[in-house]
This record gives structure tokens, sequence and C-alpha cells, in this order.
């Protein structure tokens, strides 16, 4: 058996193989609730074949989404549209499902992508006022972020808590939270974006606070038998910011508190990034991350091929692999790369028949 088909057990969550699909935004919500394209979409990656499937980052309260489509958990609304889609995966599917709780920060209230992307104002019709940890726009033509107070930091502690409430209720098997790509638990971290005089800037020990504080109100709120990880940036890729060694510091600190994996990413902090891109850019920040820290990593970015997914897996740089841009090129992707590893997948019934010719052992029941 390839290292790849294995089982993983992310904390008390067991997984069939070490494929997860990584959490992509579709901005394609209404008022934070899934849509049909999110019924078809995630639908089509659920009969995937992979372990886990982790949806997109979901706002935990409205002015944390990203644009004006992104997902939210934050009302009733959002939860009842988000149930009908778990429906109809655990109706047809074995994957795994987890959610990850976000607030962008001072990148909140932009277009969509294919509209440019750019911040909308805040006195736009579909704009809002930006929360941040300090007073700095993303882009310095953009206008800037309120500094959050104590009273906002309270409240949006409390919002990531009634999200991992909606979560529980809704059974999802685990809570991934967004501490990377520039959003606000990143912004944190980062002594670019964190410029604060309080308990909460200056010292590493500091501008880790917050995001720990997070870690642990989420951790308190969600069932003690399902997994709470976050996702990083390992670098922000640019002189002064973020970087691997308090990555490292940070895993360490969230590994005290009983964290079972850190997801493994980069850059997003900053327009002034510098990234060297390049197939599997990232995975030596899962290494180190990994070694150094002694915590399970998920390493993502630029993994293609399953030789090369097989192959980091093997010499212990991560302990599964995420895959995004190339699931939604290829949603078969773990089926081909059971074929080529001479492994075998899940499959649903109603495709069994697809068996390709010299593969009659590619698929498994569950």
């Amino acid at each position: 058996m390839s290292e790849l088909f294995t089982p993983w057990q992310l904390g008390s969550l067991a997984l069939s193989n070490r494929i997860v699909v990584a959490p992509m935004c579709q901005y394609s919500a209404e008022d934070g609730s899934a849509t049909d394209w999110h019924m078809i979409h995630l639908g089509q990656l659920a009969l995937s074949g992979a372990g886990l499937l982790v949806l997109e980052a979901s706002a935990v309260n409205p002015q944390g989404r990203i644009s004006p489509r992104d997902l939210g958990l934050y009302s009733d609304a959002n939860e009842a549209a988000l149930a009908r889609v778990l429906r109809a995966i655990r109706t047809y599917s074995p994957i795994k499902v987890a959610i990850q709780l976000a607030h962008a920060g001072r990148k909140a209230s932009t277009n969509v992508p294919w509209e440019g992307g750019g911040q909308i104002a805040p006195n736009a019709p579909t704009g809002w006022q930006t929360e941040a940890p300090s007073a700095l726009p993303f882009e310095t033509s953009d206008h800037p972020p309120l500094a959050l107070d104590a009273q906002g930091l309270s409240r949006v502690r409390d919002e990531f808590v009634r999200a991992a409430r909606r979560a529980a209720t809704l059974g999802f098997e685990g809570i991934e939270l967004h501490g990377a790509h520039g959003y606000l638990l990143h912004q944190f971290l980062s002594p670019l974006s964190n410029t604060r005089t309080d308990a909460y800037g200056g010292s590493l020990e500091n501008r880790m606070r917050f995001p720990l504080e997070i870690y642990d109100a989420v951790r308190a709120a969600y069932p003690q038998d399902k997994p709470v990880w976050i996702r990083v940036s390992a670098t922000d890729w640019a002189d002064g910011g973020w970087d691997l060694e308090s990555s490292i510091a940070f895993a360490k600190e969230l590994k005290a508190r009983g964290c079972p994996a850190i997801h493994v990413s980069s850059g997003g902090l900053t327009p002034a990034q510098q990234i060297k891109v390049g197939p599997g850019y990232q995975v030596e920040f899962a290494a180190r991350i990994r070694a150094e820290a002694e915590i399970p990593t998920i390493a993502v970015g630029l993994i293609t091929g399953a030789q090369q997914a097989e192959d980091i897996l093997v010499k212990g740089q991560a302990d599964a692999i995420a895959l995004a841009r190339g699931i939604l090129y290829d949603p078969r992707w773990p089926w081909h790369a059971a074929a080529e590893l001479g492994d075998h997948v899940h499959a649903a019934p109603q495709y069994l028949r697809c068996t390709p010719h010299g593969h009659s052992d590619l698929f498994k029941a569950e």
C-alpha cells in the first residue's frame, strides 16, 4: 500500500487516506448562505475519493467576509443552507467534512476575483468598514480598517465561538481555523500588519496572543471528540514580516494546547511579498514545522503529481497532502493517483462501471 492511501488519524478523526481537499473560496454565496453552486461544487469534490473535504473560508460575522459573495456561518439562514448541502454529501459519500472558520480583517469588503478583486469602499452599496489589529490598509489606496479595541476583540472571540457551535450542530467532523493568507488571525501574527502597543502587539508572545485565544475559545466550544486545527502562512515572503521561525514557535504553542495538526501555506499578508514559486514550494516549511515543533503537518502548494505527493509522505516531510487548484482541474485526482500508485480508492457504486482497463481492483467498497 502507498503512503498516500494509508489511513490517517487527524487527532480523533479517522481518515481513509491522506488526501485533503483544501478550502477554496467560491464567491458564490448569498448573504453568507450556500447556494446551488455549492451543492454541485462540493458534491463533485465529495465524490473525489479524498479522505477529507474542508469547506471554504466561512466568515464568523458579515464584516469578516472577503467579499459580499463569501460563505458565512453567522446566521440561522447560513446554517440551514449548509445543512442542505451536507445532507446530500452524507447521503452519497463517506468523505469526512470539516469547515474553515475565518475573518478577513483588513482584506474584507472586496470585489470577487473575476470583477477585479479590489476593495469596495465602506460607503459603496455593497461595501462595509473593515476591522483589523491596527489601522493599516492592505493596499495603500484602500480605506483603512478600524483597529479592534478591547470590546471588539471580545466580540470577535464570541463570534468565532458562536460559529463553532453552529458547526457542531451541523455535525462537521472538524474545524480548521484560518490563520493564513493575510486574514485577521494572520494580521495579528505579523509585525507588518500589527503595530499595537497593548498586550496584543509588539513581541512575538503578544502577537500570538489573540490567535491563541481564538483557538482556545473554539476548542472549548466544539465537541472534545472532534479536532480543531489551524492553517498558517509559514512566511510573509517579505522583509520584517512573519517568518518560519515564528511559525515554529506558534506551532509549539498550539501543540501544547492539543492542536492535532498544522496546515502549512504561505503569503497573502502584503502586496510587497516576493514568493519563490515552484513545484512543492511550501513543502519545506511543512517539513520544518513538523520536525521542530513535533506536530503533524498538512502540506499544500503546487503538489500536482501522485508520485510527488507520495515522495513527500515517504520522506517524512508531511503527514497529509492538501490539493486546491489541482483538484478543481481534476476532481478525480485521487482516483488517478491510486491507479498510478497501484492502490485503491472509494468510488460511489453508480461509478463502478467506469473502472479503467487493467485496474479492476482500483475501487473499494466502504
